[in-house]
């Protein structure tokens, strides 16, 4: 198999890990958060710090390499303006994640610190945070994707 196709295809398969394992860790951590049960969303806070880490955290480093690795064999300029925004909208994207990322380990050890049925107020109030940071990095993938298919010109 030629190197092109080969990269086209991690690069794609990594885009697919970042939706899925991001809507995925999204779906699991809001609905156990809306539960209100604490045991049960200590329990997918766990997990999802893991999935989160073994799975997100691979592709967002996949995802550049090969992407570069694509424009480079493809010939085009790191300074077109799609992959320019593409760029652009992966930091901001890794500026939302970081600390998606924090806040999901700081819930897990909070609620793994609690007793109770109850979930910590504080956690209440890391939750909405993560959950307001969640919509924008979601779009800006979203638009990524848009701009990996449709490689706009101008």
């Amino acid at each position: 198999m030629e190197l092109y196709p080969l990269l086209r295809l991690v690069h794609i398969l990594g885009a697919a890990v970042l939706f899925g394992s991001g809507a995925a860790i999204a779906f699991f951590m809001l609905m156990a958060w809306r539960s209100g049960e604490r045991a049960a969303f200590a329990l997918v806070a766990r997990h999802v710090v893991l999935a989160d880490w073994v799975f997100t955290a691979s592709a967002v480093i996949l995802q550049p390499v090969s992407g570069l690795a694509l424009a480079h064999l493809a010939g085009w300029p790191l300074t077109a303006p799609w992959l320019l925004a593409s760029v652009g909208l992966y930091l901001f994207i890794g500026a939302c994640w970081l600390p998606v990322v924090w806040i999901q380990m700081r819930v897990k050890r909070r609620l793994a610190e609690t007793d109770g049925p109850d979930i910590p107020a504080d956690v209440h109030h890391l939750m909405r945070i993560w959950f307001a940071l969640g919509w924008p990095a979601f779009a800006a993938l979203t638009a990524i994707v848009w701009l990996m298919i449709t490689k706009p010109v101008g």
